[in-house]
């Protein structure tokens, strides 16, 4: 014998557990009520046990009836929810998008301009998915990748989005003390992201290295992901990093203050690669033509300020 009743005798129990009556669940069923009758005896006799004590009116459900109804109804739910979202997401195919990227930038680069690419195209809904890596891949159910590095990717069609830029960055009262007390960077307290999946990033160590400068010897504080860094640096615990696409807007609110002549162009960018099976879908073309605007403007910003 098989582990599962036929559905039917389990939607025939839910409406009776749920209507509390075989009449009035033979009428929403649209069957006869001898049908209900039937079809519960079958799945009594299916679970081996009395579900429905008939000797009550309404009828009411027995201990195991009780059980048994609970977990029709979750499943019933969890199967009409799951039909309802793939209807759903085809219906939707040609209007949403998938992309993958590294926390900080989705949290200090993509998500806040999300809104503008939603104005321009409301039609169109962004799943923004974060991997834990520092290098997304381009994996099944993924249109398109927002990575650091040099874009030598062959996985899709790559667009070079803006150039990647490091500069430490901290507290303006922060940076100012230690410039008033003729402090270097080598004496500061440093905020470091240290983790496995960030291995694509440079750190303090190839910082100073190709500035030439002392290595450290002020106070350290470890993170492992540049979000927690981030934070840290706004509660002024010391200076971090700070990555163009992660902290330029909250240079430019004021909230963080560059090290002077402290920029470093390590020949890297983010780039977007494109899945060539979703390079034509009306999506994702609204989306690259908007990262391509959102990148130049980035450009033309840098190009301002220098």
């Amino acid at each position: 014998m098989s582990r599962l009743p036929p559905l039917r005798l389990l939607t025939t129990f839910e409406a009776v557990a749920r209507l509390g009556s075989m009449r009035e669940a033979a009428t929403a069923l649209n069957v006869t009520q001898p049908a209900v009758t039937q079809a519960l005896k079958a799945l009594e006799e299916h679970v081996g046990a009395v579900l429905i004590d008939r000797s009550t009116r309404p009828v009411r459900l027995t201990e195991p009836g009780l059980e048994l109804a609970r977990a029709t109804r979750d499943g019933l739910d969890l199967i009409a929810d799951t039909i309802e979202e793939i209807r759903t997401s085809a219906g939707l195919e040609d209007q949403r998008l998938t992309v993958a990227c590294t926390m900080g930038l989705a949290t200090h680069w993509l998500m806040p301009r999300l809104s503008d690419f939603y104005a321009l195209h409301p039609g169109f809904f962004v799943n923004v998915q974060v991997p834990p890596t520092d290098l997304p891949q381009m994996w099944p159910g993924t249109d398109l990748v927002l990575r650091y590095g040099r874009g030598t990717w062959t996985d899709g069609t790559t667009l070079r989005l803006f150039d990647e830029t490091v500069c430490p960055v901290g507290r303006p009262a922060l940076v100012e003390s230690l410039l008033a007390k003729g402090e270097g960077l080598d004496a500061a307290p440093l905020i470091h992201v240290r983790t496995v999946e960030a291995r694509h990033w440079e750190g303090w160590t190839d910082y100073l290295s190709r500035r030439d400068l002392p290595k450290p010897r002020g106070p350290s504080h470890i993170f492992d992901n540049y979000v927690q860094a981030v934070q840290a640096a706004l509660d002024g615990r010391g200076l971090m990093l700070g990555w163009r696409s992660i902290t330029d807007t909250l240079v430019a609110d004021g909230s963080l203050k560059p090290w002077p002549d402290g920029a470093l162009d390590l020949g890297t960018a983010y780039f977007a690669t494109v899945a060539p099976a979703a390079a034509k879908r009306p999506a994702v073309k609204a989306f690259v033509a908007w990262l391509g605007e959102r990148a130049e403007e980035a450009h033309d910003g840098v190009e301002q300020g220098a």
